[in-house]
């Protein structure tokens, strides 16, 4: 999924622009999907396409939506990030490449590992709800 910047700036929000194609975090505990446990399916707001499950999210006490394992293996790439003087792993959603969060080995059974996400870069979609489209241009 290739977009010119303008294009993101159109499609996307100020805050889901500045942490998808920014790389931004959100402020700890800041998210409208900390402390969140519906029911349902959470979308990459960039592409729309299924990322993660409710069966798989949990109470990380991180300040952000944390998941145990993506919704499939072709679902997220991870991505090496050196910024900040550390050594991470940045999630990223597999078909544009937009910065999701970053993913930690500190998580619970049965992976170990902690998808630590922002909720700006998220949609959710509530268990039988439509999965969300883009909205098509008027010009």
């Amino acid at each position: 999924m290739q977009l010119t910047e303008e294009e993101w700036k159109a499609r996307l929000n100020p805050l889901q622009y500045a942490v998808l194609r920014q790389q931004a975090t959100e402020t700890m505990f800041s998210g409208q999907y900390d402390k969140f446990y519906k029911k349902g399916t959470y979308y990459s707001a960039a592409s729309l396409q299924p990322i993660f499950s409710s069966d798989t999210k949990y109470d990380s006490k991180s300040g952000w939506p944390s998941f145990w394992d993506p919704i499939s293996d072709d679902a997220i790439r991870l991505v090496k990030d050196t910024s900040e003087g550390m050594v991470r792993w940045e999630v990223v959603d597999s078909k544009s490449g937009s910065h999701l969060g970053h993913v930690f080995e500190d998580g619970p059974a049965p992976t170990g590992l902690r998808y630590c996400l922002n909720s700006a870069a998220l949609i959710f979609v509530p268990e039988g709800g439509t999965p969300p489209k883009f909205k098509k241009d008027n010009n």
